[in-house]
C-alpha cells in the first residue's frame, strides 16, 4: 500500500487509484500534479487536498454548493478536454464531476472561499483542474458564514 508523508497528518497509507491528478498542475504549483483527498466525518463537509509531492502542501476545500447552492459551473473546452469530458455540454456538479472552492484565511483570520477558481474533479478518471473563470460572476474571496466556516 502506498504511503504519503504529510506535515499536518503525519504518515498516511492510501489505496492505489485514490489519487487525484492535475495534468497541468495548479496555478502557482505547476510542478505539483498528484494529490490525495482526505475527508474526516467530524469536519464534514471540509475536504483536505494533500500533495503527494510536497508534504507541507495541503489545501482546505469546501463543496461550492455548500457555499452557494445556485453556483453555475462553466468549463472551457481546454478544461473539458483535460478532464476527458464531453466537449458539447457543461457537466453538472455531482453528476460526473465534483466542484470545490479553496478556503483561505485573511490577516484577520476570517475564512473566505475562492469561487472564481474552483477545483473540478472528474469522477470518471480522477483528473482535476483548477478552473479559472473568465467572468466576474464570482469572486476569489467570498466570505464564509459561521455555518460554512471550516473553523466552526
Amino acid at each position: 500500500m502506498p504511503q504519503c508523508e504529510t506535515k499536518y497528518f503525519e504518515s498516511l497509507n492510501y489505496e492505489p487509484g485514490s489519487e487525484i491528478e492535475f495534468p497541468a498542475g495548479l496555478p502557482g504549483f505547476e510542478n505539483c500534479r498528484w494529490f490525495l483527498p482526505l475527508d474526516d466525518t467530524a469536519r464534514n463537509p471540509v475536504l483536505f487536498l494533500q500533495s503527494l509531492e510536497q508534504p507541507g502542501l495541503c489545501f482546505i476545500m469546501l463543496p461550492v454548493l455548500a457555499i452557494d447552492p445556485t453556483y453555475q459551473l462553466t468549463l472551457t473546452e481546454e478544461d473539458l478536454s483535460a478532464l476527458a469530458l464531453d466537449a458539447t455540454r457543461q457537466p453538472v456538479i455531482g453528476q460526473g464531476v465534483l466542484c470545490f472552492a479553496v478556503v483561505a484565511f485573511g490577516a484577520d483570520g476570517v475564512p473566505t472561499a475562492n469561487l472564481l477558481a474552483p477545483v473540478v474533479i472528474s469522477l470518471k478518471n480522477g483528473k482535476a483542474v483548477q478552473q479559472v473563470r473568465d467572468d466576474a460572476v464570482y469572486g476569489c474571496r467570498h466570505p464564509l458564514s459561521p455555518e460554512q466556516s471550516p473553523c466552526s
